[in-house]
């Protein structure tokens, strides 16, 4: 049995073309992967674009309307409900939901906001970070927020059904993705990354190679695989859009700290007398000061850990509050002990 695009926008067969809208609208934008992390989201998403896809165009909607989903996708059936003949009209969903969320935004500044998803799809969590950046005085989606321009930019997209048979849409190149390695430090106040990328260029009308410098500023908090983008920075050809660049942030190994999320965990070196009988334990910070950690009156084991609260690494949305920093405890045991001490020992710890 075919799909219900109805039933997936959730509005009624004779919803106007304004209901429709209306209705990917809110869908759109409760299930977009980047703002709704459950597990269904994603085809949930794909779902509600398709539907629109077709529901917003009205030959699409006629035929959707007389034979179902695969009238659509095996063209109209002939008088004796067969599929119909060779050239007949058919459609394939493309297969982009993010491309159909983009060109349905890209003509409307619904935020009213320079940084249209701000609010939205930032990141954050656990997850990816994926952030757009305003190269080359190009403002994401043209123009400033979501008006004018080419709503391309800011998505990774195949075609869409074209418009005009006669037009064939351009083709984007594969994103080129480099790994862009911080320190701790780097995270825990921020920094600027100058980086130097050569492409060829088309811009004197001839294929020559140039170089240009990227500017990446990583903001305090940013997690290992962020996704700093940089659209169409690629190599330039005839009939071919250039490719994205996209610079992966990953954390540098640190000799001291280990880096969890926000939290930045240390292991103590301990001997077994002082697991046993207590110490005072100097612990370093990320940011240079030293804080003493008095284990005296209790008994270290290989689990515990000490949590030392707002000393770990921003947070990513709020840098303005910190993780903690975790003392975790490696108690070293002897490799021998004197016969004389071992019995001594028998004696005295409990079973």
């Amino acid at each position: 049995m075919g799909k219900d695009f109805y039933k997936i926008l959730g509005i009624d067969k004779k919803a106007s073309d304004d209901d429709i809208k209306k209705a990917y609208r809110k869908l759109a934008l409760k299930y977009h992967p980047d703002k709704n992390k459950s597990p269904q989201a994603e085809e949930r998403f794909k779902e509600i674009a398709e539907a629109y896809e077709v529901l917003s165009d009205k030959k699409k909607r006629d035929i959707f309307d007389q034979y179902g989903e695969d009238g659509l996708k095996g063209g109209q059936p002939g008088p004796d409900g067969m599929p119909g003949q060779p050239g007949g009209y058919t459609y394939q969903f493309h297969g982009d939901p993010r491309a159909t969320f983009a060109q349905f935004f890209g003509s409307q500044n619904i935020f009213g906001a320079a940084d249209p998803f701000g609010g939205f799809f930032s990141g954050g969590g656990d997850g990816q970070e994926q952030v757009f950046m305003n190269i080359g005085g190009d403002e994401m989606f043209g123009g400033g927020g979501f008006g004018g321009g080419n709503p391309m930019g800011a998505f990774r997209s195949q075609s869409f059904n074209a418009q005009a048979p006669s037009r064939k849409r351009q083709q984007q190149d594969p994103p080129i993705e480099h790994d862009l390695y911080v320190t701790l430090e780097e995270v825990d106040k921020g920094t600027t990354k100058k980086m130097k990328i050569s492409r060829m260029s088309m811009a004197t009308g001839t294929a020559r190679k140039e170089e240009k410098v990227l500017s990446i500023t990583v903001k305090p908090g940013w997690k290992a695989g962020t996704k700093i983008t940089f659209p169409k920075e690629g190599d330039q050809a005839p009939q071919k859009v250039p490719a994205d660049i996209i610079f992966i942030i990953r954390d540098k190994p640190h000799s001291q700290f280990k880096r969890e999320g926000s939290d930045l965990r240390y292991n103590a070196q301990l001997s077994l007398k002082q697991a046993l009988c207590g110490a005072s334990v100097t612990v370093p910070t990320l940011q240079g000061d030293r804080i003493q950690v008095n284990t005296q009156g209790e008994v270290i084991k290989p689990t515990t850990v000490k949590r030392i609260s707002g000393r770990g690494l921003p947070f990513p949305k709020e840098p303005s509050r910190r993780g903690d920093l975790i003392v975790a405890f490696d108690i070293k045991f002897p490799d021998t002990l004197p016969s004389s001490l071992r019995n001594q020992l028998a004696e005295l710890l409990p079973n």
